[in-house]
């Protein structure tokens, strides 16, 4: 079994007024002491209202859901303690008129000189998902197959529509806001390991870019572990749906490199348009068509996920997860995004449905 890794950012809410509130270092505290969790699974982020978890190496998915579950429960635990709340929202829906300040760490104080007022906006959170490749080369081939089928993840994992109060007619505003650093959105298309490493190094002499972390294309080859991580999910509102993605992910790599190392001929698709599908996924979500990455050409959104699961159907039976996540997207199609569920808590409620949707209160214990 291929193994994977999940990682989640989630953004801490005031517990009166929902606002962003830098109180990182105290959930880390109090996460420290909680017996559900180990030291090196929740860490700081950019800013001091994020925290981050990462599972251990998985090898099902049901050893994911029950990381994902955990984590939720113990940061929703601390939080509360705290006088917080633990979001999980690709957004913060509002901001306060002073920015939120950064971790005290040298990279994310060079950051800040860097781009003060686009760190200040970081107030986004994703969904990492890192699956085990052989080798850099094998990777590199599978990042060029699976790099088409990006933007349909950015459309169905969108959870991010509210920003400062407001509707910002996006699905995944983060998708938006991410997108302004100037190595991001959908990877070029590379030709073979040599030519990612050449032009990587050809970034990094331009000193735009400080290191090979800010590589922040919505897909990529880990610096640290030997996997391909997808970076195009908006974190999500459910554990199920993280879970679902997870599997997907997977089946994607795997069904990539399959086919990368068959005679399947493969033309990539050219970068405009693969920038354009992805604006278009974070503009509409799974409410309009999107680009088939067969064809290049509209499709209806519930077609394309359809095409997409043909597409995984294979390596989904191999790894027994095909009822599991093949029920998981038919009931994401039926209820709709994060971005979709939010916005109606909103058209419902109010800001305060908002909160209670992403951000909900731990449950008391019997």
């Amino acid at each position: 079994m291929v193994t994977l890794g999940v990682e989640e950012e989630y953004l801490l809410l005031d517990a009166e007024t929902a606002l962003p509130v830098p109180k990182a270092p105290q959930i880390l505290a109090a996460a420290g002491l909680n017996p559900m969790l180990s030291c090196d699974e929740v860490q700081n982020e950019l800013l001091q209202a994020q925290v981050e978890v990462a599972t251990p190496v998985c090898a099902e998915l049901d050893e994911v859901e029950d990381h994902v579950r955990r984590f939720r429960l113990a940061l929703a635990a601390a939080a509360d303690g705290a006088g917080c709340r633990v979001a999980a929202a690709g957004a913060a829906p509002v901001a306060g008129r002073r920015p939120v300040p950064v971790t005290d760490k040298p990279r994310y104080r060079m950051m800040l000189a860097d781009a003060a007022h686009l760190v200040e906006e970081q107030l986004i959170c994703g969904m990492h998902i890192h699956v085990a490749i052989p080798d850099r080369a094998a990777g590199v081939l599978a990042l060029g197959r699976i790099r088409p089928w990006l933007p349909v993840l950015v459309a169905m994992g969108a959870n991010s529509p509210l920003w400062e109060g407001g509707d910002t007619g996006f699905a995944s505003w983060r998708t938006v806001v991410f997108g302004r650093w100037p190595v991001s959105g959908p990877p070029p298309g590379f030709r073979d390991a040599a030519d990612y490493e050449a032009r990587v190094r050809a970034l990094l002499a331009t000193g735009v870019i400080r290191d090979r972390g800010q590589l922040y294309w919505q897909a990529r080859l880990s610096e640290r572990y030997p996997t391909l991580e997808v970076r195009a999910l908006d974190v999500q509102l459910r554990a199920g749906t993280a879970v679902m993605f997870a599997g997907i992910v997977r089946a994607l790599v795997v069904t990539a490199l399959r086919e990368s190392g068959g005679a399947a001929p493969f033309v990539s698709p050219e970068q405009e348009i693969v920038h354009a599908a992805g604006w278009h996924a974070a503009r509409h979500g799974l409410n309009d068509v999107l680009v088939d990455p067969h064809s290049g050409r509209p499709r209806p959104a519930r077609e394309v996920v359809e095409s997409l699961l043909e597409h995984l159907t294979p390596a989904l039976d191999e790894a027994g997860d095909t009822v599991r996540v093949t029920s998981s997207v038919h009931r994401l199609l039926d209820q709709g995004t994060g971005a979709a569920l939010q916005r109606e808590a909103m058209s419902r409620g109010g800001l305060d449905s908002v909160v209670e949707l992403i951000a909900p209160l731990p449950k008391p214990g019997p």
